[in-house]
């Protein structure tokens, strides 16, 4: 065989390896996409039976019939979720773990104005948007977060109502400010951003869940004491612990972690007194997490689940809520 025949034989092999591979690597590329194209399984598990708004950190809640739900929680029209925040002068947040009494504050939304009413005071109105007040540097779980303050009549208000020897000040995260990352330091959990709520822009509680834990307490308690805002019947205590993602009308979610509890659960929101013992103690004695997880939620107990927003759209009480999975 001369040079020309062993070149050319050489370089038809070649080919039809190259062939060859071609071939295995779009059989691969095909079965790996079918394989992530996997079709969704679709289980209806519950259904809306509460969807509830807190604008004011540690406020009172809000009762809707539907609510928008978009990356940051869920809003009505300019009352969204957990978008206004109490704070000391120097910036730091205040909540009903300092000040239990905050549960009985209603802050509503009427007519471009903010309507702040509590206990023994008289209504307080102030609008919406003030864009020619300071915007305050925050501190929120020991992150920087800005606040647009709401002026001096609202601190007034908010000071004489908590009756403590120090100045209060109210603030409201516009749509132009930087955003929380709540969990960034933790590499397992995906990305999503907040404005003032702890962790999760979104946090769902079944019924049933607080009726099984109501049967171990000498008292009931509501789910308004856990300040969820999606609540969810129709469906058996806990099982919202398994729904790593869920459609609810045209919104989807997704599961982030366990909503750790504290103190502030043993804050009656009928009253604002703060008893330090139930129901905390009864669920440490029954719903702490696995040892596995315990550098994520140490001696919290866990009642109820955090969600991020996957897809946005508008959530309706009575929409029937499908588990998802492949």
């Amino acid at each position: 065989m001369d040079l020309r025949a062993m070149a050319g034989n050489a370089l038809s092999q070649r080919h039809k390896a190259a062939l060859a591979i071609g071939g295995v690597g779009a059989l691969g590329l095909f079965l790996g996409y079918k394989y992530w194209r996997k079709p969704e399984k679709v289980i209806c598990v519950g259904r809306v039976s509460k969807l509830l708004i807190h604008p004011l950190k540690s406020g009172k809640a809000v009762s809707v019939p539907l609510a928008e739900c978009d990356e940051f929680g869920l809003k009505v029209g300019d009352l969204q979720d957990r978008h206004w925040l109490v704070i000391t002068e120097d910036g730091h947040m205040v909540t009903g773990r300092q000040e239990p009494r905050l549960v009985l504050v209603s802050l509503t939304c009427q007519e471009f104005n903010v309507c702040l009413n509590g206990p023994n005071m008289e209504e307080l109105r102030f609008p919406i948007k003030q864009p020619e007040n300071r915007v305050i540097n925050c501190r929120v779980f020991e992150k920087d977060i800005q606040g647009r303050d709401c002026g001096d009549e609202a601190s007034r208000w908010l000071t004489l109502y908590l009756a403590a020897e120090k100045t209060f000040r109210l603030v409201h995260f516009e749509p132009q400010m930087t955003a929380r990352r709540p969990l960034e330091s933790e590499p397992l959990f995906p990305r999503y951003e907040v404005a003032y709520p702890d962790c999760g822009p979104v946090m769902l509680l079944s019924e049933p869940s607080v009726l099984d834990l109501s049967s171990r307490l000498e008292k009931d308690v509501t789910v308004e004491r856990f300040r969820p805002n999606i609540v969810i019947s129709d469906c058996e205590a806990f099982d919202e612990d398994s729904w790593e993602e869920i459609q609810i009308g045209s919104v989807r979610l997704q599961r982030v972690m366990s909503c750790g509890r504290c103190l502030f659960t043993t804050v009656d929101p009928e009253t604002g007194v703060l008893s330090r013992k139930e129901p905390m103690e009864t669920l440490k004695s029954y719903r702490l997490c696995k040892p596995s997880e315990r550098h994520i939620y140490k001696s919290s107990p866990l009642f109820g689940q955090l969600h991020k927003v996957k897809r946005t759209g508008v959530l309706h009480i009575g929409d029937m809520v499908y588990k998802i999975s492949r």
